[in-house]
C-alpha cells in the first residue's frame, strides 16, 4: 500500500468546495482546509505508486477550483 499527501492551492472561495469534492474520489482517504501556503491538504492511498499519481493527474488536478499541487509520498 503506497500512502501520500498532496497538497492544493485551491481559488479564492473554493476551499470547503474542493475538500467536499476531493473526498469523494476512491482514492482519497481523508481531505482538511487548512492555513499557511496551501489550502488543502489530501490523504490518498493505493496499491502502487502508479495509482496515488494517475489520482492525482487525472481525478483531482482536473477539477474546477484547484491550481498548484505539491504532492508527498510517505516512506514509511
Amino acid at each position: 500500500m503506497v500512502r501520500a499527501f498532496t497538497m492544493v492551492d485551491a481559488a479564492t472561495g473554493t476551499t470547503e468546495d474542493v475538500c467536499h469534492r476531493v473526498r469523494e474520489l476512491d482514492s482519497v482517504v481523508e481531505a482538511h482546509a487548512i492555513a499557511g501556503d496551501f489550502d488543502v491538504i489530501v490523504e490518498l492511498e493505493g496499491d502502487e505508486p502508479h495509482d496515488v499519481l494517475a489520482a492525482i493527474t487525472s481525478e483531482i488536478r482536473p477539477l474546477e477550483g484547484i491550481g498548484t499541487t505539491r504532492t508527498y509520498v510517505c516512506l514509511d
